[in-house]
């Protein structure tokens, strides 16, 4: 996949994560955008579902942002649970 096209996916992604203020939601949209394009890349060594991708972001958040939370579309996320890449918008 090209990296105009790994982009596309993505920010068709970052729309079922909010974009509001709050630092915390800030974090999470630039961690799942840096950790999606890795897990899309030429170079990613396992196939990551968005769900995967996602969670991990969060796990790694919470250990430097304690209580903070976090706002996703879990419909869409848990929905792509199975889904190894997400390729159509």
């Amino acid at each position: 996949m090209k990296q105009a096209e790994m982009r596309a996916v993505i920010d068709a992604e970052l729309k079922h994560i909010p974009d509001f203020r709050g630092e915390h939601q800030g974090l999470l949209r630039a961690a799942y955008n840096m950790a999606r394009m890795h897990s899309l890349g030429k170079r990613a060594t396992t196939k990551q579902t968005v769900f995967d991708v996602l969670q991990d972001c969060i796990k790694v958040l919470k250990k430097t942002n304690l209580g903070a939370r976090f706002y996703y579309d879990k419909d869409f996320f848990e929905c792509n649970m199975h889904e190894a890449t997400r390729h159509s918008l």
